[in-house]
């Protein structure tokens, strides 16, 4: 028993360690381009002789990448606190009040989850040239949040189902009202998952582009998925200062990560428990 139980943890060990290096693969070799030349036509998977930094500060330069970082962190910032707000919200009462309402709420929630964003990407550019929504922080906001909440609300959901009810009726008994125990003590206890719905919505909110080129068509709103695009064109493209400028911009995605990991962690497992 002691050798099978050894075996696997080597086995599942060895396959995790595979994996980081897999995922780690593209990173690698963005960085050994971001230091070549463009002339450069080396092997991607080997580092130059000579370290080109050129590329970093002609990605700052060329495609204005703090503007781009900046207008990212304004976009993606207020998107997670709408919907972590609005989320953790309209959780609640779905996963507390077991009705045949709530459920087909839930459910309907669901499925939009299933519903391709670009399947209503006319309608909805129409509907934003119409309201004036069109290169504005609100109406990218907008848009974002819409189609991350329904992401939002599942987790919150499932994880308040392993909220025992003896503390919001302890709350409620001490003359707590309902809107005052889920402020309380219900969101205070969703720590975990917060951290897991602001790394989940707030990575693919950083890395939006597929809503961010209709939507931010003027130079002055660009993001930083846009700024990296610039480098590219049908008739040439910089490699190395496309590299450089992921590189840069992929670092508070990973300085978010870290400080967020322990309750990611848990706020998914937890999550997962009914």
């Amino acid at each position: 028993m002691n050798l099978n139980k050894n075996f696997k943890k080597i086995f599942f060990s060895t396959l995790v360690i595979i994996l980081g290096f897999i995922h780690l693969i593209p990173i690698y070799i963005s960085l050994t381009v971001s230091l070549k030349r463009k002339v450069d036509l080396s092997s991607r998977w080997f580092f130059p002789k000579e370290f080109y930094f050129e590329n970093f500060s002609y990605a700052l330069e060329k495609a204005e990448l703090f503007l781009a970082m900046k207008n990212s962190f304004i976009v993606t910032s207020l998107c997670i606190v709408l919907i972590t707000s609005l989320g953790a919200m309209a959780a609640y009462p779905l996963a507390r009040n077991k009705t045949l309402t709530n459920r087909v709420v839930l459910n309907l929630i669901l499925a939009v989850m299933m519903v391709p964003p670009l399947s209503i990407l006319v309608p909805l550019l129409t509907i934003m040239t119409k309201v004036h929504g069109v290169n504005t922080y609100w109406g990218i906001i907008l848009t974002l949040t819409t189609f991350n909440l329904p992401l939002s609300i599942f987790l919150y959901s499932n994880f308040i189902h392993t909220i025992p009810r003896e503390l919001e009726e302890a709350a409620m008994i001490d003359g707590c009202s309902q809107f005052k125990t889920f402020f309380t003590v219900i969101f205070p206890l969703l720590k975990p998952i917060t951290a897991t719905v602001i790394i989940l919505t707030g990575v693919g909110i950083w890395n939006d582009y597929q809503f961010s080129v209709y939507l931010l068509q003027s130079t002055k709103m660009k993001v930083v998925t846009l700024a990296i695009s610039s480098f590219f064109s049908q008739s040439s493209s910089n490699l190395g200062a496309a590299a450089a400028a992921a590189i840069i911009a992929v670092l508070p995605v990973i300085t978010l990560y870290l400080f967020l990991q322990r309750y990611f962690i848990a706020g998914m497992t937890s999550g997962s428990i009914k």
